[in-house]
């Protein structure tokens, strides 16, 4: 018989390398096999947010679900329910594709950063 043991746990910070260059705080998607990106535009294959600087190559953290501060993408409102957009931040889910929705600001956008609670 053969167990499995999950690599990591739900929830638990993961550690991926590096498709593009990274700067903490933006949300990144699955751009490869074991490989993550800054998002470019909205998209469903979004993962979690850069918990560090990274170069494209090495190694980076990303952290899933609970309250993050992402990088805003123009004017959000408290409660405006949000999707990736282009550098790695976030905008107003607005006529999007709610499929793609990363969350809910939970403040309103200031100096180009949301505090988000995350759906995943």
């Amino acid at each position: 018989m053969v167990d499995h043991l999950p690599k990591f746990k739900p929830g638990q910070d993961v550690t991926l390398t590096a498709g593009a260059a990274i700067t903490g705080k933006q949300l990144l998607y699955v751009s490869g096999a074991g490989a993550v990106s800054p998002t470019t535009a909205s998209t469903a294959n979004w993962l979690g947010v850069a918990r560090q600087d990274t170069a494209a190559g090495d190694k980076v953290v990303v952290t899933k679900g609970g309250f993050q501060k992402l990088l805003a993408s123009g004017s959000i409102a408290a409660g405006d329910l949000v999707v990736p957009a282009a550098g790695g931040a976030v905008a107003t889910l607005g006529g999007g594709n709610a499929a793609h929705r990363v969350g809910v600001a939970v403040e309103a956008a200031a100096s180009g950063q949301v505090l988000v609670a995350m759906d995943r």
